[in-house]
């Protein structure tokens, strides 16, 4: 079985294209590490995270692959529930993710997402986002997250982001 070979497409360089404001986030474990880099900003008290598509984030055609937008979006909400007035930061391991593509996310674009959390219950977090790419709507998200482990210190500051510091 032959395969057709894969279309050379140049890289970014995605440090001098990150927006104003934002920052790396050292968050999310090897595998976002290696999947990245995403960056974060906190804007009027709204956590936004995003990335520039590179090549190693594309599919043959060269538009960002589902399975890196997937991997955002399960990032995206439970990122912004953790800075969310009145909820208790912790890990939120997925229990539900539906997502609506609605636009391609070329190699170069950037990608940015902003979460609200709908409802919070004993036991889950209830959440929806919108992810663009560079400021147009590209993906529609939902999701269900289990109120996991706590994280950080009870009653310190928590700020896995490092966002709060620099507030756009």
């Amino acid at each position: 079985m032959t395969h057709a070979p894969h279309p050379t497409i140049p890289s970014t360089d995605t440090q001098a294209a990150v927006p104003e404001g934002f920052r790396p986030v050292r968050l999310g474990g090897p595998f976002i590490a290696h999947n990245g880099p995403l960056s974060a900003r906190l804007l009027d008290g709204r956590v936004q995270l995003g990335f520039r598509v590179e090549a190693r984030h594309t599919n043959p055609l060269g538009i960002c692959h589902g399975g890196m937008l997937a991997t955002f979006a399960d990032m995206l909400i439970p990122c912004a529930a953790m800075y969310h007035p009145g909820l208790e930061p912790r890990f939120l391991p997925t229990i539900s993710l539906q997502m609506d593509y609605m636009g391609a996310a070329r190699l170069g674009c950037w990608v940015q997402g902003e979460a609200q959390v709908l409802r919070s219950t004993r036991n889950m977090v209830f959440g929806q986002a919108l992810i663009s790419c560079d400021g147009e709507p590209a993906v529609r998200v939902s999701g269900v997250f289990k109120l996991g482990q706590a994280m950080g210190e009870p009653g310190q500051p928590f700020d896995p982001l490092g966002v709060l510091a620099v507030q756009a």
